[in-house]
C-alpha cells in the first residue's frame, strides 16, 4: 500500500470513528435511566472499539463505591467477589481508587504490565480462568466526582487496547458522566417513605452472606436490576452490596481507605444509604461485615441532587440560605458579596434548575425529602 493510500484509509478510518462516537454520544444523551444509557454507549461502542466482555457501574460521587444499577455483559456472576478481593486486598495495578485521580482516568491493564498481565493478580484469579487476557478500565468523572466506571475486557488471543482506544474512551468520559449525574434530579412528585425498618446483612471473610434480617429482604427485593451473587435460601445479594461489605474489611484491615458507603434509588425513585462496617470478635479479631441499608437522610441526598444541577459551590451557598428565608441583603452579608452578587446567582440558579421562583427552587430541591417526614410529624384538626 502506498503512503498516499494508507493516508487515505486512516483519515477515512478517522472520520468514521468521528461519526460513531457522535451518534453514541447523541444516543446515550436521550437515554431515560443510567441501564439504557449502558445499553445504548456499549452498543455503539463496540462497534468503534471491539472487546468481548464489559461492566457499566453507577458510582457514589463522594465516596467512589460502585452502587446500582451495574449492566454486565459476557460475563456470570461467580466472578464479583474474586474481582473486588483483587481490587480490594491486594498490590495491583490501575486501581480505580487511583484512576479517578490521574490526569487521564483510563489504563489497559496490558500496556500498565508491560505486555506481562499475569504479574496482576487480577489477571490470575479473574481474567485468565475466564478466558480473557486484557482489561480497559475507566473512571466516567466531572471534575474530581466519579460517576460511574467502565471495564471492557478482551479475550485471549485478541490485541491488547492500545494508545488509540485509550484517547477514544478518554473523550467520552465527561459527557456520559454528565449524563449519569442528570439521574440524580428530583423524582416529579414527592414519594411516601418505606414502611420498615433499616435492613441488616452480615457477610464473612470472603465476601458470603451469612444472616439477613427481614427488612433487608424487603430492601433488596426493591433494589435495581444488575448482577447478584446467590446465596443460600435462594436470596440474592446485588454484586455491589457483597463489594461493599468486602470493601469495610478492607479498611478495616488498612489494605484500603475511604468509606464503605452508597447511596442508590430504589425502583421506586427512593433514596437508600447503604453502609458497612466490620465487626470485632470478644478476642479483638476481625469479625462479620455488616451492612445497614436503610432510607438516606435529606442531608445525604440534597449534595447529590445539587451536583446534578452542575450549581457551582456559591450557588449551592446561596440556595441553602435561601431554603432557610432569608432575604438577598441577610445573605448578602453572611457571605460578604454585594446584594447584586448574590442576586446574580439566584438568577444563574434558577436557569440551571428550571425555575423563576424562590419558593419553587426549594420545592424542587428539597421537597421530595422533607415532605413526608414533615407530613408524617403534622397533626392536622378541622374547627368549626
Amino acid at each position: 500500500m502506498t503512503s498516499a493510500a494508507a493516508t487515505t484509509r486512516s483519515a477515512t478510518t478517522r472520520s468514521a470513528v468521528a461519526v460513531g462516537r457522535a451518534e453514541l454520544l447523541s444516543r446515550s444523551a436521550r437515554a431515560t435511566d443510567a441501564l439504557s444509557l449502558f445499553a445504548e454507549a456499549s452498543s455503539h461502542l463496540r462497534r468503534l472499539l471491539p472487546y468481548d466482555a464489559s461492566v457499566w457501574r453507577v458510582t457514589d460521587p463522594v465516596t467512589g463505591m460502585m452502587t446500582a444499577p451495574v449492566r454486565a455483559e459476557n460475563l456470570d456472576e461467580s466472578g464479583c467477589a474474586v474481582y473486588w478481593e483483587s481490587e480490594l486486598f491486594t498490590d495491583n495495578v490501575n486501581l480505580f481508587r487511583d484512576l479517578v485521580r490521574a490526569p487521564v482516568p483510563v489504563a489497559g491493564l496490558r500496556a500498565a504490565t508491560g505486555g506481562l498481565p499475569s504479574r496482576s493478580t487480577l489477571h490470575q484469579t479473574f481474567l485468565r480462568p475466564r478466558g480473557l487476557d486484557d482489561e480497559l478500565r475507566a473512571v466516567l468523572r466531572v471534575g474530581d466526582r466519579p460517576q460511574g466506571h467502565i471495564s471492557l475486557f478482551r479475550a485471549q488471543g485478541r490485541a491488547a487496547f492500545d494508545a488509540g482506544d485509550i484517547k477514544l474512551i478518554a473523550s467520552l468520559l465527561t459527557p456520559l458522566a454528565r449524563r449519569l449525574r442528570s439521574f440524580a434530579e428530583p423524582a416529579p412528585h414527592p414519594l411516601p417513605d418505606a414502611s420498615h425498618g433499616p435492613g441488616l446483612l452480615l457477610f464473612g471473610a470472603q465476601g458470603q452472606l451469612l444472616s439477613v434480617n427481614d427488612d433487608a429482604g424487603t430492601y433488596l427485593e426493591n433494589l435495581p436490576e444488575g448482577p447478584a451473587v446467590p446465596s443460600p435460601g435462594g436470596i440474592r445479594v446485588p454484586s455491589w452490596i457483597q463489594a461493599t461489605a468486602m470493601k469495610a474489611r478492607a479498611i478495616a484491615q488498612e489494605r484500603d481507605r475511604g468509606q464503605a458507603r452508597a447511596r442508590v434509588r430504589d425502583r421506586a425513585g427512593r433514596w437508600l444509604v447503604c453502609h458497612a462496617s466490620c465487626l470485632r470478635d470478644a478476642d479483638g479479631g476481625l469479625g462479620a461485615s455488616a451492612v445497614v441499608i436503610e432510607p438516606a437522610k435529606t442531608s445525604e441526598i440534597v449534595p447529590l441532587v445539587v451536583d446534578a444541577y452542575e450549581l457551582t459551590d456559591r450557588e449551592t451557598e446561596v440556595t441553602q440560605y435561601l431554603a432557610r428565608g432569608l432575604a438577598t441583603g441577610e445573605i448578602a452579608a453572611r457571605l460578604h458579596l454585594s446584594p447584586h452578587t448574590v442576586r446574580d446567582h439566584i438568577k444563574a440558579t434558577f436557569e440551571k434548575v428550571g425555575v423563576s421562583t424562590r419558593g419553587e427552587l426549594v420545592g424542587k430541591l428539597f421537597t421530595e425529602y422533607y415532605a413526608p417526614h414533615a407530613e408524617r410529624n403534622t397533626t392536622r384538626v378541622r374547627r368549626d
